[in-house]
């Protein structure tokens, strides 16, 4: 039998990329900038001899060869029939719609896919986001913590919750004479932290921690990407903890220790060159210490601006407290764990076949079991003029989606719930675009004709890969970054203006703002952070019927909803902005859709009204001057060799709850 080492990689020949080369991209007025800051790849990665950045033709060939050739590996090794002809045909209708910019993989398939990282070490690397419960703290202890930090720092959001509160006595830890030389690699930070939480939590062995084999502060980090922060981090977690812990022998675990333990985590992570944490903490209704553990300003300031907190919401439950917190700074976010675990489409009745749900992702979208990843797969009606166009793309989607389900990680626990679940979450963007360009009602139609063509596909498919059918297969993510590169509104929240100003900040060591700057941009020092430049960039939004300021709370909610009932047997992610003379309203709100929604979050909307904001409402007239004085970019001329980025987590500017 061939083994996979004699198995020939899938790639798409020569000829065929070829034209892609110099053919124009339908960008969005970011998307260029965004791929390069973000997701554009070293070139010497793949060939020491190479220079410069990828385009994005280089791209879309790396994530359809790195998707086709996972799914390749998977049928040779179970010995099963891969036709290369039919494989081909679908990979280059997968390129063509890529380039194309109809679907996208999530910002980590852009950025991970097709990569040695991937291929070699763990493809944990591929995934959004997870949950974690500390439901077993009192036997797992640190672990659980330890691998919320090693999610982390591989670019996985996490959602966590406080079931684990009351069930350790923090104890006096041994602390020895005995030398742990932290070893300079993701499983050695992860290790002390394992090692350091143990001690407190089973009264375990704290040796005197070396931190002398960390490289220095920007040293270069190959495989995932970008440099290093030093040990300067890890040691001020380790001191942290330390004294968090040291001040509480001898008494319970509170869900406010948990929390604060995975949010100082969180800010090492980000520390240590990571752009930002991302996590959900799921906490208790009737938990008011929790619910208002961000009051305390200096610690909010410090760590605890590291999650969004949300709570396990009944239904039938009194709201009236929580929503006036919710008027106040848009947290609490709301989360009915009984909908997620007993519905799927809200059309479809009662299922019972994901009961063991935990938990949510960050932006909670995605209902997951413990230690269960997700992977996020994004899709635009809006760029399609017709509802068999779109079947095509979200056909290419979920094949993406499904195949990185044949993926493993460095996680056993993780493998074993991925294996059965298989699930993905197939996600549209720009819903608010598709409203407005081919009819509010249509696209409800085209959402319950799309759910019905996927599970057909997954019948198909899973038969092929003998594999189950996936448990659940469709979202609605917030997106962000991802949804800049052609231009798309977020998920299913509405635009800021039909024309507006989106300002976007960039190191002042970027190449890329030299470009910018030839191009005509208008270009400002930061008047919030030094060493940064603030870049703004005019857009008008196409098909534009109203925007924030325009749309109410109930308008919101009730997209949210119909998207609930025809689309996503996971969940919509929704953060409904709502004005001053709505916020008495949220109780009546919550009372309404309880039974409709599986989450949701509240924000009161707010002209910002300070300089440099990131979204500035303008007049045509003034779109049409900025617009006269640039010259959109399709590509950079220099061949410098930075590369993106890369993105980190499922989080974004627009994922709020």
């Amino acid at each position: 039998m061939r083994t996979i080492q004699s198995i020939r990689r899938f790639r798409l020949s020569d000829t065929f990329i070829e034209p892609y080369k110099d053919a124009e991209v339908p960008w969005g007025p970011l998307g260029y900038v965004t791929f390069k800051r973000t997701y554009s790849r070293r070139l010497n990665e793949f060939d020491p001899e190479a220079t410069g950045s990828e385009e994005w033709w280089q791209t879309c060939r790396r994530v359809v060869e790195g998707m086709f050739n996972m799914q390749k590996e998977h049928v040779v090794r179970l010995g099963l029939e891969w036709n290369d002809i039919k494989a081909q045909k679908t990979a280059k209708d997968a390129y063509e719609r890529l380039f194309s910019l109809k679907w996208t993989p999530p910002g980590r398939g852009l950025w991970m896919m097709g990569t040695k990282f991937i291929e070699e070490r763990t493809a944990a690397g591929l995934f959004n986001c997870a949950f974690r419960s500390t439901r077993d703290l009192a036997t797992k202890g640190g672990y659980l913590f330890a691998w919320m930090m090693d999610a982390l720092m591989v670019g996985v959001g996490v959602g966590f919750d406080t079931e684990g509160a009351g069930t350790v006595t923090i104890q006096e830890p041994e602390y020895t004479n005995d030398t742990l030389v932290i070893d300079d690699s993701r499983e050695g930070w992860v290790n002390s932290v394992h090692t350091l939480l143990d001690g407190f939590f089973f009264g375990g062995k704290i040796p005197k921690f070396d931190y002398s084999a960390i490289r220095p502060l920007g040293a270069e980090i190959k495989g995932f990407g970008g440099t290093s922060s030093g040990p300067g981090p890890l040691i001020e977690l380790h001191e942290n903890l330390k004294e968090m812990y040291s001040s509480k022998i001898g008494e319970a675990i509170t869900s406010v220790d948990i929390v604060d333990t995975e949010n100082l985590i969180g800010r090492c992570v980000v520390s240590g060159n990571v752009r930002r944490s991302a996590a959900l903490a799921m906490g208790k209704f009737d938990d008011v210490r929790y619910l208002e553990m961000k009051n305390d300003q200096e610690k909010l300031y410090h760590h605890r601006w590291g999650s969004n907190n949300s709570f396990n919401a009944q239904v039938g439950m009194d709201y009236t407290w929580h929503a006036q917190q919710s008027q106040k700074n848009g947290e609490p976010g709301y989360i009915w764990l009984d909908n997620a675990r007993t519905r799927g489409r809200f059309k479809d009745g009662p299922r019972f076949d994901d009961i063991n749900v935990a938990g949510f992702n960050p932006c909670v979208e995605q209902q997951l079991e413990d230690a269960e990843l997700c992977c996020l797969v994004e899709t635009y009606p809006a760029k399609h003029d017709d509802l068999d166009d779109y079947l095509r793309t979200l056909k290419i989607a979920y094949l993406y989606g499904k195949t990185i389900t044949l993926s493993n990680t460095h996680w056993p626990e993780t493998n074993a719930k991925m294996l059965k679940n298989r699930r993905i979450g197939l996600s549209q963007s720009g819903v608010v675009q598709a409203f407005n360009k081919h009819g509010r009602r249509e696209m409800y139609e085209w959402c319950d004709k799309a759910y019905e063509f996927v599970n057909q596909l997954d019948e198909e498919y899973s038969n092929w890969l003998c594999i189950p059918n996936s448990v659940r297969m469709t979202s609605i993510k917030p997106s962000g970054t991802v949804s800049l590169l052609n231009g798309s509104t977020p998920g299913i929240h509405f635009p800021e203006d039909e024309y507006y100003i989106r300002r976007i900040r960039f190191s002042n060591d970027s190449k890329v703002l030299d470009n910018l700057k030839n191009a005509g941009y208008n270009i400002e020092d930061d008047e919030y952070s030094p060493n940064t430049s603030v870049v703004e960039f005019p857009v008008h939004e196409p098909y534009f019927t109203k925007g924030k300021a325009d749309v109410s709370m109930w308008e919101q909610l009730e997209i949210a909803a119909q998207y609930q009932y025809y689309w996503a047997d996971n969940s919509v992610s929704v953060t409904v902005t709502f004005k001053s003379d709505e916020a008495p309203q949220i109780k009546s709100a919550l009372e309404l859709y309880e039974t409709r929604l599986k989450a949701v979050s509240f924000l009161k909307y707010e002209e910002t009204g300070y300089k440099q904001a990131p979204y500035e409402p303008i007049t045509k007239k003034k779109y049409e001057d900025m617009r006269s004085k640039i010259s959109p970019i399709q590509r950079f001329k220099n061949k410098n060799n930075d590369g993106g980025e890369g993105t980190k987590f499922c989080t974004n500017d627009t994922c709020t709850i």
